[in-house]
């Protein structure tokens, strides 16, 4: 039983809520290693990947966290797909446990703590399915919230320490974490947090956040905040591609039969004064990212602070008219008891739902592949990159000996790049250049290549800056799967004659994608 005051917990802790939330973490990493390693390598994980070869303090298309525990599980896993992937389930199984955590903070008991993390599942086993930076994102704003949570509940200033460094961690995983960061401040202001600004705890976070996020804000200072440029193409393609629309539409996809219970969640904080930057926390970030157009699931990371609250409103219901339906009216009792099982079973439908299209579980090209291939639609970008490879040694083995001494393979995208450089040696390809992003940065080698093997690039764009540019092969895949490789310039070409200097070509031949 739960106990308060001054007494103990005499609950076994394998009997408790924190255990239990734990169970549910560890089974998701399980679920993860046990399906990881299915289909292949995502684009973006090819990404990763390659910048994880190249450790910076920063990447032209996001911050280094992503590609620093891609180095770790370099050193660790070596190139295998599971335990390439092994950092984001592991990432995302903690922000279940940070959820369920929150809710008992919030007062919450075990119901409440256990509701709250399978509450978190689906999104759980979509992000971590796949190393990506968005992985690393959503447990920053979990962390955040926690330590709100903890500063609200135990009234501790000292928790702006932690807030400040779950701010700087976030800052480097992926810069959406200002919009949460702005949540805070504004909550600070418009609530009764008002009252921290003239403590020194406050002022030291700020500083311990401003000191994590230095030496990435540093290298983006050097390279006049190209990142900026990046973001600028990547939201302008997003709303001229209309990915952007539906965004309410959007949170119910990513809430599903949860939205009640993050609605109680927010009613929750704004019902009491002392919680309500928390209220804010998700509210500011959610005007922002109306107002400025982003992405639907930019908002996903803030879901669990409403799950733990929605969770502990909802117990206290429970609680409350079990303990009047006990004593007015106890041939009812039986029929209310079902409630709490019935959020679990609606819970569980939406964690069904989720693994259907977020775990690669069905095969290839069957009915259910294709159905959850429009809903997830990084499946076909995980299918063929062994294939890819190939068909570009093909044409690499084609060239003179003699040629192949001062020839270099060009990409098209990262996908591609990771890609060549992950699959290509056994094929006895050099390293690939490309560039894309901060690949471009790295530039195409001294002394520059004569000849080209390329492949990603329309055949427009090769024949302005080549005297000669021959079709060699086309890119396939075992499965027949279309994808953007086979379908978005598939041919390789062997290009010769370039049509002016090497450094004119490399500014010509850059992009962001």
């Amino acid at each position: 039983m739960r106990l308060t005051g001054t007494q103990h917990d005499e609950t076994p802790w394998w009997n408790t809520g924190t255990a239990a939330a734990g169970a549910i973490a560890v089974g998701t990493i399980a679920v993860h290693l046990a399906t990881g390693w299915r289909y292949g390598f995502d684009r973006d994980e090819l990404m990763a990947l390659e910048d994880a070869r190249h450790l910076a303090w920063g990447y032209v298309q996001y911050p280094p966290m992503t590609p620093f525990f891609g180095w770790l599980a370099l050193k660790w896993f070596g190139t295998s797909l599971v335990g390439f992937r092994f950092f984001a389930a592991l990432v995302q199984a903690i922000a279940l446990v940070l959820t369920a955590s929150m809710a008992k903070h919030l007062g919450g008991g075990k119901w409440a703590q256990i509701t709250a993390a399978l509450a978190g599942v689906p999104f759980c086993l979509g992000g971590g399915a796949l190393m990506q930076y968005i992985s690393f994102d959503y447990v920053c704003w979990v962390l955040l919230a926690y330590g709100v949570v903890r500063l609200v509940t135990s009234e501790n200033p000292r928790w702006w320490v932690f807030i400040g460094a779950a701010i700087g961690l976030g800052m480097l995983a992926k810069y959406t974490m200002g919009f949460l960061a702005a949540g805070v401040v504004f909550g600070v202001l418009a609530s009764g947090a008002r009252r921290y600004l003239g403590t020194a705890w406050l002022w030291l976070g700020v500083l311990v956040a401003a000191m994590i996020f230095l030496p990435n804000f540093l290298w983006e200072w050097q390279r006049h905040f190209v990142s900026l440029d990046f973001l600028r193409f990547v939201h302008e393609r997003d709303v001229h591609t209309g990915v952007t629309n539906g965004f309410f539409l959007g949170q119910l996809e990513l809430t599903m039969f949860a939205l009640p219970l993050a609605a109680g969640g927010l009613y929750f904080y704004f019902a009491k004064r002392d919680y309500r930057l928390l209220g804010w926390m998700y509210v500011v970030p959610l005007i922002l990212l109306v107002a400025l157009r982003g992405r639907d699931y930019y908002l996903a990371p803030a879901y669990p602070m409403l799950y733990a609250a929605g969770a502990v409103w909802l117990e206290g219901i429970f609680d409350k008219n079990e303990a009047w339906t006990a004593a007015h009216a106890p041939d009812t009792a039986f029929r209310f008891a079902l409630f709490k099982p019935a959020v679990w079973a609606a819970l569980g439908l939406n964690i069904v739902a989720a693994a259907a299209v977020a775990l690669p579980l069905a095969p290839v090209n069957s009915t259910w592949w294709k159905l959850a291939s429009q809903r997830d639609i990084v499946f076909p970008e995980e299918i063929g990159w062994p294939e890819f490879a190939q068909s570009v040694a093909q044409v690499w083995q084609q060239l003179l000996p003699e040629e192949k001494l001062h020839a270099a393979v060009l990409a098209g995208n990262y996908g591609e790049l990771g890609a060549l450089n992950l699959y290509g040696r056994q094929y006895g390809l050099p390293p690939a250049i490309s560039g894309v992003n901060s690949s471009w940065e790295r530039g195409y080698g001294d002394p520059a290549p004569e000849t080209l093997v390329v492949v990603g690039y329309p055949r427009e764009f090769l024949e302005r800056h080549f005297a000669s540019c021959e079709v060699r092969g086309r890119v396939w895949n075992r499965y027949g799967v279309a994808n953007e490789e086979t379908t978005e310039d598939p041919e390789i070409f062997a290009c010769r004659g370039l049509r002016e200097s090497w450094p004119e070509f490399w500014l010509a031949a850059r992009k962001f994608a």
